[in-house]
């Protein structure tokens, strides 16, 4: 197949997913064409069979704000009339289904490639609920020929909130490479990080205010009371400065490393040995998988997608959102019993192989794709 994929190239689930998809597709033997305004941050380096093309914006003075969508959509045709593109997937609903949506109506009739809508979760449950955006969102999402969602919360949320017929939403979850993703990877920079042999406790995330830092911060402090320990924290954000003040007056400041964005998280979380995520919303949980396939266990917030990423009590525990004392307490469990920290950190390995690896989920896509090419893109999950 040649396929066209179009992401949000920055950081973030979505774009990750999007971009390994497509490498893996490739991989694969089909044709893949990343059609962004940037290159994704994890097409790192030549590869057989991908193509990126850059969509180009006229900084014109007659827009304070350039229209990408329609740029958008027209880099989207030029690709497909080009490449004879058999398929358009694109992640994220706004402004990406519908920039797909126009491209192909402006194609000739017998050589309009399929399109394929990947709702990733802010889409859904955030800006495509805004009403200036509500009925663009809701059109675009109708008028793709597939339809998916990472989680059957994000399924469900989209059929109540925009009314789309939950049959024709396929749910398949994001995925990881489990030979890049592993306990047992090198290099480990365990002895970097925690130099006197603390446990390590870690989050990665975008440190906006749904990821909820401060309770990050604060169920540390509370575990750090109870043993020796640190905090790193990676990635970065508008809640980072609030973060730091606030490991500052919990004085625990000085067990905290900030270590801004850093690509290869995998050689970070397999040294860790507690994943921390209070999220108040999470469509998935990409970084809750991807330390489970590390060995990390996690402690989380029973909210969105996670549950179904996170079996509580065997790869992790769950709690209710915001309630720090527990979540702190399950992690003092975990780091105080090296038993059960091995049953949990064994069954997350088994877990993110069993149902979450590349080469099963890629799978599932390709039998989905062929679905939508011969007019079945419904069907239920």
């Amino acid at each position: 197949m040649r396929i066209g994929i179009t992401c949000y190239p920055t950081y973030g689930g979505s774009g990750v997913v999007a971009t390994e998809l497509g490498l893996e597709l490739a991989e694969r033997g089909h044709e893949v064409h990343f059609v962004s305004y940037a290159q994704p941050f994890r097409l790192d380096r030549f590869r057989e069979r991908v193509y990126f093309h850059e969509v180009e914006m006229d900084p014109y003075p007659l827009f304070e704000h350039p229209p990408y969508s329609v740029a958008l959509a027209a880099a989207i045709h030029d690709v497909a009339v080009h490449h004879e593109l058999d398929l358009i997937h694109v992640h994220y609903a706004i402004p990406h289904a519908t920039s797909a949506w126009m491209a192909r109506e402006m194609l000739l009739p017998g050589r309009t490639p399929k399109v394929v809508t990947t709702l990733h979760g802010t889409d859904i449950t955030l800006t495509g609920k805004h009403p200036s955006l509500y009925s663009i969102t809701r059109f675009s999402i109708q008028k793709s020929d597939g339809i998916t969602a990472v989680s059957r919360f994000l399924r469900d949320e989209t059929e109540k909130s925009f009314g789309v017929n939950g049959g024709r939403i396929r749910v398949i979850p994001n995925f990881i490479d489990t030979q890049r993703y592993r306990r047992d990877g090198k290099p480990c920079h365990r002895a970097t990080l925690a130099p006197g042999g603390e446990k390590i406790l870690m989050h990665i995330s975008n440190f906006r205010p749904v990821k909820r830092v401060d309770d990050v911060v604060r169920v540390f402090a509370r575990v750090r009371d109870e043993g020796e320990a640190r905090l790193v924290m990676v990635g970065d954000g508008p809640e980072r400065p609030r973060a730091q003040a606030l490991a500052d007056s919990l004085g625990v400041a000085e067990d905290v490393i900030f270590l801004g964005k850093h690509t290869p998280v995998e050689e970070l979380l397999s040294c860790a040995d507690l994943f921390l995520l209070p999220s108040e919303s999470e469509s998935f949980g990409l970084a809750a998988l991807e330390a489970m396939a590390c060995g990390t266990p996690v402690v989380a917030t029973a909210v969105g997608g996670l549950p179904e990423v996170v079996e509580d009590g065997e790869t992790g525990f769950l709690h209710a959102l915001g309630d720090v004392d527990a979540m702190a307490r399950s992690a003092c469990r975990l780091l105080g019993d090296d038993g059960l920290w091995t049953r949990f950190s064994e069954a997350g390995q088994r877990s993110a192989r069993a149902r979450f690896s590349a080469e099963r989920i890629v799978s599932v896509y390709e039998s989905f794709y062929q679905e939508v090419l011969e007019g079945k893109g419904g069907g239920n999950s």
